[in-house]
């Protein structure tokens, strides 16, 4: 998931100019983003396709030697800053791996990211990178992430995410959320197709947690047996939500979709305040 600020000259950034604006895998930023008071650079650790179809990357860096910009990593969905060779200005990519102190081993030494390749785009040249290679990013992540004492309360939570938005939901699981055998959690993933979905091989450790995997393909194949068309068409064709009071969406991806399923779950009874988003 990434979002990207308007194009400014990189010295004039201040905190109170910086608007976050989304790409095509993302909605809008309610609010501005902190801009980073400091820069740093960090080693490329490893550049690979995440799908079948090369659309989606996994890009990890090392940062065993930035200790402190790891302890700022506190919750899923935060963002870390890039300011990439040739582009005029900072994206913000959603950081994928769990927060350092939700590890149950050893604290882990890198960020990961799932990265969209758009041709001609700061993120595509992110792609390009090779191990070793140093990257500008900032001295800290920005961002609330998810708020997930919100639904605290909830038993059951339902959760949305198209394309690259299943980032930050990747992060948000295996920091631990939903492994709480008090709450059901069931996910909504939409994408064109399986060449383009993300994560397939992490989706059995997933499901151990807890996580009721539902994939949603809008463009699939003949062989395809499950869900098809849009997350909120699936999500339309399921049962309505029986108890609002107790339940709580956290939702991650298109605009599109992430406006319809708000209507859904509102007029439903639930309360916005316990629909969550990262931005």
């Amino acid at each position: 998931m990434l979002l990207r600020s308007p194009p400014r000259r990189l010295h004039l950034l201040r905190p109170h100019r910086l608007r976050a604006l989304s790409n095509a895998a993302a909605a809008a930023l309610a609010g501005p983003p902190p801009a980073p008071t400091e820069w740093t650079e960090a080693s490329v650790a490893s550049v690979r396709a995440a799908t079948a179809d090369a659309s989606l990357f996994h890009v990890s860096l090392d940062l065993s030697a930035h200790g402190p910009l790891l302890a700022s990593h506190v919750a899923a969905g935060q963002f870390l800053p890039f300011r990439l060779p040739s582009a005029p200005y900072p994206i913000f990519l959603a950081i994928s791996s769990p927060p350092p102190a939700s590890s149950s081993g050893s604290p882990p030494k890198s960020f990961d990211f799932l990265v969209k390749r758009l041709p001609g785009t700061p993120s595509a040249r992110l792609c390009d990178l090779r191990p070793g290679d140093l990257v500008p990013v900032g001295g800290s992540v920005v961002g609330r992430g998810f708020e997930v004492s919100r639904i605290a309360d909830a038993r059951d939570v339902l959760v949305f995410a198209t394309g690259s938005g299943i980032s930050p939901i990747r992060s948000l699981i295996e920091s631990g959320f939903g492994e709480s055998e008090k709450i059901d959690v069931s996910l909504f993933y939409g994408v064109r197709n399986l060449q383009r979905m993300a994560y397939q091989e992490r989706f059995s450790d997933w499901e151990s947690r807890g996580i009721k995997i539902i994939p949603v393909l809008s463009r699939p194949d003949d062989q395809w047996t499950g869900q098809r068309g849009y997350v909120q068409n699936a999500f339309s064709r399921a049962k309505k939500v029986i108890n609002p009071s107790s339940t709580g969406a956290i939702l991650c991806g298109h605009k599109q979709m992430t406006e319809e399923i708000t209507r859904a779950l509102v007029a439903d009874g639930m309360s916005k305040d316990k629909i969550l988003t990262n931005f």
